[in-house]
């Protein structure tokens, strides 16, 4: 185990046991590739401890089949570690994609289903369905205004048990950092697609 030493201790009355086996609200964000990427990685922890995971794609498309939900499916399906659920609500919207002016209604079936994928996660939150939730891209919604992110947090912060959830996503809004246990900022120094390549099989699907 790590022997790292926090350069707080905060004076709350709890052991050291006990501080570190608090839920954490961990946050992935930033213009740089690998944030979900990180996220999945955290995953495979939890795989490894056991810790039943649910993994929530608020904009992937159910059409898109990419290699860490192949991989974590399998992997829970092996009854070595934990299990693994995977849900996706999006239609490919994406940070530079979004519904096309005047299709009104294909932007509101995407709310709708953005929103049915939220009210999941919080029936989940409420029965401890999970102890590590994985909301991939979700900052997207917030940022949109689709979601309230003041009812996140308050949802997030009043979650029972031991339930660790991580967020992943560009413009991640402040509030929401202000009361994450742990913010990664991912900055681009340099990509691929800065001189015309795209993505590629093993890297980014």
């Amino acid at each position: 185990m790590p022997k790292g030493q926090p350069a707080v201790v905060p004076d709350d009355g709890l052991t050291t046991r006990q501080r570190r086996g608090r839920p954490l609200l961990l946050v992935h964000t930033g213009p740089g590739k690998g944030k979900s990427t990180a996220a999945f990685g955290l995953a495979l922890r939890a795989w490894n401890q056991g810790w039943p995971i649910g993994v929530f794609q608020f904009v992937k498309s159910a059409k898109w089949r990419v290699g860490e939900e192949n991989a974590l499916r399998v992997l829970g399906a092996s009854g070595e570690g934990g299990t693994v659920a995977w849900h996706k609500m999006g239609e490919g919207w994406s940070w530079i994609q979004r519904p096309a002016v005047g299709d009104a209604s294909g932007q509101e079936t995407n709310e709708a289903r953005v929103r049915e994928g939220w009210e999941q996660v919080k029936r989940d939150l409420a029965a401890q369905t999970y102890r590590l939730y994985v909301l991939d891209e979700f900052t997207y919604p917030l940022h949109w205004g689709w979601i309230d992110t003041e009812e996140v947090i308050s949802v997030l912060r009043d979650r029972p048990g031991t339930q660790h959830v991580v967020i992943t996503g560009r413009n991640a809004p402040g509030p929401l950092c202000d009361v994450a246990d742990l913010v990664t900022e991912m900055t681009k120094v340099r990509h691929p697609m800065d001189t015309g390549q795209k993505g590629q099989k093993g890297i980014e699907w």
